[in-house]
């Protein structure tokens, strides 16, 4: 019985020491994977990558060792590589039909790295939000609202749904609608938003052959003129609430009347 007890006492101290060593390996090795990704990070060649891919990589990355340590930490207990490896395959299969949004999130992750539909600083708009895009991480990409709010949007959502990127080009033509009275003169309408366009501090320069002014539609109240003038996409906000003010300024100045909606009631007698 003594013996018995000596031998069990022996063990729990031998899986103590393991389970410690073990419990350091993981400390120690997630502190040193700090370190490498950090190192990485400052390297020249990573820096030349795009900060969409430097964020996905650093991400794929620091999973992987850690993984890598984890398993090593284990192994050191005492189990066996090959009962480590029967476990991370049935739990990959368990993981892998319990967690289908997950690895969705994943693949979509990797599609959008490849194809890139939108880079990190690009101002994008999806199916429910738009905003900045900060970070495109493994499984989500974050972006930042018009109003400062940080949204978290899943990957494999996103990578299957439609998503307009407003920086793709370098510059961008502004498009608005007028509204002016059935009593206006067309003429001096066209005249009155091309001289707001041209003197417009946002109108690329040498670009004015470029300013588009027509009727465009006759309305139940009102002619319809459509409004387009090519900007930098870095001032495309400031350029439309400039002419949006500018050209209510100049009606108001040239009498032309914006025409209020309209609704006839008839009374019965």
């Amino acid at each position: 019985m003594e013996k018995m007890i000596e031998k069990f006492l022996e063990g729990l101290a031998d899986f103590s020491v393991k389970l410690v060593v073990s419990i350091l390996i993981i400390i120690i090795g997630f502190k040193v994977i700090q370190y490498i990704v950090g190192f990485i990070k400052k390297g020249k060649g990573f820096n030349k990558l795009e900060k969409s891919s430097q964020t996905f990589i650093a991400s794929i990355i620091t999973v992987v060792l850690k993984a890598l340590v984890i398993i090593s930490a284990v192994t050191n207990i005492g189990v066996p590589m090959t009962s480590i490896i029967a476990v991370i395959g049935s739990a990959g299969l368990a993981l892998g039909l319990a967690l289908q949004g997950g690895l969705s999130n994943i693949a979509g992750g990797v599609m959008i790295m490849l194809f890139k539909p939108f880079k990190v600083g690009d101002f994008i708009e999806t199916n429910s939000e738009n905003g900045t895009v900060k970070e495109i991480n493994i499984f989500h990409t974050v972006l930042n609202t018009v109003d400062d709010r940080i949204v978290v949007i899943p990957n494999g959502g996103l990578s299957n749904s439609v998503v307009v990127n407003y920086s793709s080009m370098k510059t961008r033509k502004l498009d608005l609608k007028f509204s002016v009275g059935y009593n206006s003169d067309i003429d001096k309408v066209k005249s009155v938003l091309r001289n707001v366009a041209l003197n417009s501090q946002y109108l690329i320069k040498n670009r004015e052959k470029d300013i588009y002014i027509v009727l465009s539609e006759h309305a139940d109240n009102a002619l319809i003129f459509t409004f387009r003038m090519p900007v930098n996409t870095t001032n495309y906000w400031d350029a439309r609430f400039e002419v949006l003010e500018q050209v209510k300024k100049a009606f108001d100045e040239e009498g032309i009347s914006i025409p209020y909606p309209q609704l006839d009631v008839h009374l019965d007698k």
